[in-house]
């Protein structure tokens, strides 16, 4: 019998039944039975119980009714999709798992510094790379560090998907971003008259997105451990395509490694901490301190100990990269003393400021040439004093990357004012034929 419109709008889907089959696991099973993820993923019961719509009784309120049944609907969907937009839990894998998606280690390498591959787990699109401890530890040490590095979730952090432990190694599995890193979008040897981020709006937009990020991974996590990155260099920021916006890779690696940094404490060390330290490690002479010529901070290189403050340090040595152009430490030949110069992007980028005579025309000259000098001067000055005041010599007084993040937001919105100022209206027709 058919029913009217009525009966079936009043009607609501069945529920679902508790025999029914769940949804097979995406992840193989471990031989006990139980998945390898750290989290059993959201039961149906988790969903918001569903409204049913009285048939009986007085109806003078049935249009509001039906608002209230569309907008649960709506809401129920709404919460489904974001469900279903959230990353996965983390997972740790087998070493086998590892070894059949790499090809047995054959695979062609993305880097040729980190032993990286890019390949695909089951159907995912990601890279693996290869890590080794810097000091003993357990699976289950490492388990609970992973589950701390997966809650932190950022527009501009790379994702950590899971990670395979095998003797002193760790293969860390991150979700594969389309794009090129900051260093070959800046500098690309076989064309370095080229650059994709050729406007000062596009560089900007990698600034402002970078110190959101930063600002995230140091004071937003929400978790009760003190984050650093200590992996910050141009070779390890990811532009992504077709958007060029800025994401961090390596988000963890310090941590589940674990290099010797402030992240073990529930705030961040101070200058005497940090010597005692270094001097307890400089007379174990077991570890090697790991960091990249031009964004290793001076108490850094001492110590070997990586913190906030020298994640500050290498945070400015990047704007100032995207400023120039130019390398963090390059060296020039001399052909009077036959030897090379040692230049520095800070050490350049501190004459321009400080300098006495023909301050604008400078600045102007170290700017990066490809951006064809369309820039506005004064934020560009002051993003050039903002990033000096990231790299000082001595660590208490770098700013904070919340202060800094701020700072940026707002000569971000300059540079949009100015942008929009600059355009020039090109929907317009001139006719030159006689009236």
């Amino acid at each position: 019998m058919c029913r009217s419109k009525s009966a079936t709008d009043a009607a609501e889907p069945a529920p679902r039944s508790q025999s029914s089959p769940s949804r097979k696991s995406e992840f193989p099973q471990q031989k006990g039975g139980t998945p390898r993820s750290l989290k059993s993923p959201p039961s149906s019961s988790s969903e918001p119980p569903s409204t049913t719509t009285s048939r009986s009784g007085n109806h003078t309120a049935g249009s509001s009714d039906n608002f209230k049944s569309g907008a649960s609907l709506s809401t129920r969907a709404s919460l489904s999709s974001l469900r279903d937009s959230l990353p996965e839990n983390p997972t740790i894998y087998g070493i086998s798992e590892i070894r059949a998606a790499t090809n047995n280690f054959l695979a062609k390498r993305k880097s040729s510094t980190v032993p990286s591959w890019r390949c695909t787990l089951y159907g995912k699109d990601v890279i693996i790379f290869q890590r080794k401890f810097l000091k003993p530890t357990s699976p289950a040490i490492v388990r609970e560090k992973l589950s701390f590095v997966c809650k932190s979730h950022h527009a501009t952090i790379i994702n950590l998907i899971g990670a395979s432990i095998s003797g002193d190694f760790i293969f860390l599995v991150y979700e594969y971003v389309r794009g090129s890193n900051l260093a070959d979008c800046l500098r690309n040897p076989m064309n370095p008259s080229f650059t994709v981020l050729s406007t000062w709006v596009s560089r900007m937009q990698i600034a402002a997105d970078l110190a959101s990020g930063l600002d995230y991974i140091h004071n937003n996590t929400g978790l009760d451990i003190s984050l650093v990155h200590n992996h910050i260099k141009a070779s390890s920021i990811i532009v992504a395509e077709p958007t060029l916006n800025a994401k961090f890779c390596h988000f963890g690696t310090s941590y589940l490694c674990g290099e010797p940094g402030e992240e073990t404490e529930t705030s961040p060390l101070k200058i005497s901490e940090i010597s005692e330290v270094s001097t307890k490690l400089m007379r174990s002479n077991s570890v090697k301190f790991y960091g990249t010529t031009g964004y290793m901070s001076p108490e850094f290189q001492s110590t070997g100990i990586g913190t906030q403050k020298s994640d500050v340090f290498a945070f400015g040595v990047l704007i100032l990269e995207l400023l120039s152009g130019e390398e963090p430490v390059r060296y020039r030949f001399n052909k009077a003393t036959r030897d090379y110069i040692k230049i520095s992007v800070i050490d350049a980028a501190r004459a321009v400021v400080e300098g006495s005579d023909g301050g604008e025309g400078r600045l102007r000259r170290w700017i990066d040439g490809r951006l064809n000098d369309s820039f506005p001067v004064d934020v560009a000055e002051k993003m050039t004093r903002l990033a000096l005041e990231c790299v000082h010599v001595e660590a208490d007084k770098r700013p904070s990357m919340r202060r800094v993040a701020g700072k940026i937001s707002k000569l971000y919105l300059e540079t949009m004012a100015w942008a929009d100022r600059m355009k020039i209206p090109t929907a317009f027709t001139a006719s030159f034929a006689p009236r």
